[in-house]
């Protein structure tokens, strides 16, 4: 995601988004080989770390090569972020049920729900002062769905688990 948003941050010349996600693929880098380093079970995690470079490096195949009209590019990788960005804000709803069954927040975050309810709030505002769909659309789920966290969190208070 950071990588991706930084391509964008260049292409368009946003010093923010290049200085954000700069530093965000950088952290990111070092959680990966921290890991990596300290993972059991190396294989795997070295398997998906260089598939995954390599689907990164056919993006950026795509993207600088097949796509010559700088605003087209400019679209397709707004659009590309946007769809990972909404994808990423998704993904803890699928707990719900699990939620929903056991009456327990305990698989929910609380400081990282506040940390993605201030983050995408600071991204949609920015997208609306730069007037760009593509940095304010996809941060709005991560608000909606922060909102939904904060209401589980108010609904099923910690300490008061159902017991296993």
């Amino acid at each position: 995601s950071n990588l991706s948003w930084l391509g964008y941050g260049c292409l368009k010349q946003d010093w923010t988004l290049i200085a954000v996600n700069a530093i965000g693929a950088a952290l990111q880098t070092l959680y990966i080989l921290a890991y990596l380093y300290y993972t059991p079970v190396k294989r795997p995690v070295l398997l998906r770390s260089l598939l995954l470079l390599a689907v990164l490096a056919a993006g950026y195949g795509y993207f600088t090569l097949l796509i010559g009209d700088t605003r087209t590019r400019l679209a397709r990788l707004g659009l590309f972020c946007s769809v990972f960005t909404i994808s990423m804000y998704l993904s803890p709803l699928a707990d719900l049920a699990k939620i929903a069954r056991s009456k327990s927040t305990r698989c929910l975050s609380f400081p990282l729900t506040v940390t993605t309810f201030l983050a995408s709030t600071s991204w949609t505002l920015y997208g609306l002062q730069l007037r760009d769909p593509y940095i304010m659309v996809p941060n709005v789920p991560g608000i909606i769905t922060s909102v939904v966290r904060f209401w589980l969190f108010w609904r099923y208070p910690p300490g008061q688990d159902k017991p296993y």
